[in-house]
């Protein structure tokens, strides 16, 4: 007759059993609270997933960016922005020009032209399609921005005072807030 197995194994392979449990939804958690999608993460710029990697750049746009995360969903790159603020009604313009960038730069690194990214916000995730008009608005604001680089005077576009106390140029500006 087969010998029986101790009587301390059965609670073991339980205990074991409910750890893997409880760890595989931690993850599937921290995973959901970070915004990303399903597929598999192939850049981070964000040293709680490892080591930063190298910015992307387009030397024909000019462009140099980061996004928080690259997901790889079937033969698709789908770059990922986290924002720590909370989104009022909506993505915020500028958040989604930001990620449509991103959209080029992953179009010209990988040839391959994502067809929608993610914005995630503390309250909400939004999914921006990436369509052909959404790439021609944020070709033709990369295309005005190149253009006032060459003026000579610049003057800020908001009433924002914390906005203004954490921009890079506030110790040079002649118009920053108090």
């Amino acid at each position: 007759s087969p010998e029986e197995p101790p009587m301390w194994i059965f609670p073991i392979t339980l205990l074991l059993l409910a750890i893997a449990v409880a760890l595989l939804w931690l993850s599937r958690r921290q995973i959901s609270a970070a915004g990303l999608p399903g597929g598999r993460v192939i850049y981070t710029d964000t040293q709680k997933w490892g080591a930063v990697k190298e910015p992307f750049y387009d030397s024909k746009l000019g462009l140099t960016g980061k996004p928080d995360y690259l997901v790889e969903h079937g033969k698709e790159i789908i770059p990922v922005e986290v924002k720590s603020t909370r989104a009022p009604y909506g993505p915020y313009d500028a958040h989604i020009l930001q990620l449509a960038v991103y959209c080029l730069l992953v179009d010209n690194h990988f040839h391959k032209r994502p067809s929608h990214g993610i914005l995630h916000y503390p309250d909400r995730t939004f999914r921006i399609d990436y369509t052909s008009e959404l790439e021609r608005v944020t070709l033709a604001t990369i295309a005005e921005m190149r253009e006032r680089e060459h003026q000579r005077e610049i003057h800020r576009s908001h009433e924002a005072p914390p906005r203004c106390r954490g921009c890079g140029y506030r110790s040079t500006c002649q118009e920053k807030l108090s």
